[in-house]
C-alpha cells in the first residue's frame, strides 16, 4: 500500500469509522482488538527497547487498545486460582501491551523497526532470521574504533590518502554474494555465558584462545551511492582514544586488522612489525638528534603506537572470506604510514576535563581530512553493517568506521511507504491512532490472504540460522 493510500484509508477510518470487520482481527463492543505487526521509523540516539517503551506509554492508556487489553485481563479473570498464582509475573505485565522489535538497530541507527503487537510477537522470527534487509551506511576511513562506528574511542589509525573511488568500487564486489563475516566485537554474541559487548565495555581480556567465529551472509546488493574526498562532508573521527586494555581486546579480537595477536597468527608477521618498529626508532634518532628528552620520548611513543597499527593489509580482509573468490589472494605491498595531520592520543593525565571538551569542539569545527563514501546494500538477516564498513577499511590498505546507518527496509516494510513516523506518537492519539490501525488491519488482510507465515518480497529462499542480536 502506497504512502498516499495508507494516509487516505486513516482518514477515511478516522471520519467515517466503520465496524465492518477486518480478516484476522476480532471485534469486541468496546471496538477491534488489535494485534499484528507493524513498522516504525525508529529517530537516531535512542535504543530499540526505548522505542517499545515510548510506543507502549502512547499505547496502554489509549482507547485503541483497550479492548486488547480487556481481552487479556479477563482471560486471566477466568483461570482457575492455582493458574492464576502462575501467571502472577504475567498479570503485573498487563498494564503494557505485550510488544517485541523484530531486530534492532542501535541507538544511533535510523529506519525501518519491526514491532510486534499482542499476537504479532509470535511472527517477529521471521525478521530476525529469513527476511532481507536494505541499509545505507556512511563509511568514514583513516581509523578504527572498538564499536566500529563514531560513536566509539579510536582503537587504530592508518594512511587514508590512498583511499579513491575507483579502490572502493573494486573492493565491493569482494563483498558480493554469499560468503563468511566475522560479528563486530560489540555484538550480543555470548561466549562462555557473557556478550561479546560486555567483554569490550568492561575491557575483560576474551577467554584464552577464543576466536569470534565467522558466520554465513549473503549480500545480494551493494553499490557505492556518492563519494565524499577529504574536507568536503561533516563526518568526523571520534575524539576519544582507547585505553591500552581497550586496544589490546580490540587487537585480540581482531588481529589481522589492527595488528593484534591470536593463536593463528603467523611468526613472520610478528617479526615484520617489530624490524618495523625499530627502523621508525632508528630514523627518528638519525633526524631528530637535537630534540630534547621529553619530546623524543613523546614522538617514540606516538610511533609505537601507530606502528602496531601498520600491518600489510590484505586484499580479502580475513574477517570476511568470499565463497566465490579464490583463495590465496595475493597482499597489498604498499605499508600505510599513519596520516601526518590525523589526530594524536590525548593523555588522560596531561589534559583536564575542560581541554579535552575544547579540543573536540575545535576538532569538530574543522572539516575532517579523510575520505567518506556512502553504501546502499541489500543484506539476510544476521548479517552486521558495521563489520562490513571495518572490513571494507581493511580491504582499501586503511581502516574505517561507520558514520550513519539507516535502516530503509525489513522485509516488505520500506520508507516512507508503510512505516508509522515516530514524531506522530506525540502528536496524540488522535493522529496515530487511525495510522496504527490502518497499519495492522493491513497486514492482518496480507496474512489472512497469505495463509502463513509473511513472505519476503525481495526472497523467497530462507537465510542462513543467524539470529540478530540485541546491543543493549
Amino acid at each position: 500500500m502506497g504512502g498516499r493510500q495508507l494516509l487516505f484509508r486513516s482518514l477515511k477510518q478516522a471520519i467515517h469509522p466503520t465496524n465492518k470487520p477486518v480478516p484476522g482481527i476480532a471485534t469486541t463492543m468496546s471496538g477491534p482488538i488489535l494485534e499484528g505487526v507493524l513498522a516504525i521509523n525508529k529517530p537516531p540516539g535512542i535504543s530499540s527497547a526505548q522505542v517499545i517503551r515510548d510506543v507502549q506509554q502512547q499505547f496502554n492508556p489509549s482507547k485503541l487498545f483497550r479492548p486488547w487489553l480487556d481481552r487479556e485481563r479477563s482471560k486471566i479473570e477466568s483461570e482457575s486460582h492455582n493458574q492464576r498464582q502462575k501467571r502472577k509475573v504475567k498479570a503485573r505485565k498487563l498494564r503494557d501491551v505485550k510488544m517485541g522489535h523484530g531486530g534492532t538497530l542501535d541507538p544511533m541507527a535510523t529506519g525501518v523497526l519491526i514491532l510486534g503487537i499482542g499476537s504479532g510477537t509470535k511472527e517477529l522470527g521471521h525478521f530476525t532470521t529469513e527476511c532481507t534487509k536494505s541499509y545505507e551506511a556512511v563509511v568514514l576511513f583513516g581509523a578504527a574504533t572498538d564499536t566500529y562506528d563514531t560513536e566509539g574511542k579510536i582503537v587504530g589509525r592508518k594512511a587514508y590518502e590512498h583511499v579513491s573511488r575507483e579502490r572502493i568500487e573494486q573492493a565491493l564486489a569482494k563483498f558480493r554474494g554469499k560468503g563468511m563475516q566475522k560479528p563486530p566485537i560489540f555484538s550480543a554474541l555470548r561466549v562462555q555465558g557473557k556478550r561479546l559487548y560486555e567483554y569490550a565495555r568492561e575491557g575483560i581480556p576474551l577467554p584464552k584462545g577464543f576466536e569470534i567465529q565467522e558466520r554465513p551472509v549473503d549480500v545480494t546488493e551493494l553499490e557505492l551511492m556518492e563519494w565524499y574526498p577529504g574536507g568536503t562532508h561533516s563526518w568526523h573521527w571520534p575524539s576519544l582514544e582507547a585505553e591500552s586494555a581497550e586496544k589490546d581486546l580490540a587487537r585480540q579480537a581482531l588481529p589481522d586488522q589492527l595488528g593484534g595477536t591470536s593463536p593463528k597468527r603467523d611468526a613472520a608477521e610478528e617479526a615484520t612489525g617489530e624490524a618495523v618498529l625499530k627502523r621508525k626508532r632508528s630514523e627518528l634518532n638519525e633526524g631528530e638528534a637535537s630534540t630534547t628528552n621529553g619530546s623524543l620520548s613523546k614522538r617514540l611513543k606516538v610511533d609505537e603506537d601507530a606502528s602496531s597499527d601498520v600491518s600489510t593489509p590484505d586484499i580479502m580482509p580475513a574477517t570476511i572470506k568470499r565463497l566465490s573468490t579464490q583463495e590465496g589472494a595475493q597482499p597489498d605491498t604498499e605499508v600505510a604510514q599513519p596520516p601526518k595531520d590525523a589526530e594524536q592520543p590525548a593523555s588522560s593525565d596531561s589534559k583536564a576535563a575542560l581541554g579535552l571538551q575544547n579540543e573536540e569542539t575545535n576538532n569538530k569545527s574543522k572539516p575532517c581530512p579523510a575520505p567518506a563514501c556512502r553504501l546502499k546494500m541489500t543484506v539476510t538477516s544476521g548479517f552486521y553493517v558495521r563489520s562490513l564498513v571495518q572490513d571494507l577499511g581493511v580491504a582499501v590498505g586503511s581502516l574505517a568506521c561507520m558514520s550513519s546507518l539507516v535502516r530503509t527496509r525489513q522485509s516488505d516494510f520500506q520508507l516512507p511507504t508503510n512505516v508509522l513516523q515516530y514524531d506522530a506518537l506525540q502528536a496524540g492519539e488522535d493522529v496515530w491512532g487511525p495510522k496504527v490501525q490502518a497499519l495492522l488491519e493491513e497486514w492482518n488482510e496480507k496474512k489472512n490472504a497469505r495463509g502463513s507465515k509473511p513472505q519476503d518480497e525481495r526472497t523467497s529462499s530462507k537465510a542462513a540460522d543467524a539470529q540478530t542480536g540485541d546491543v543493549e
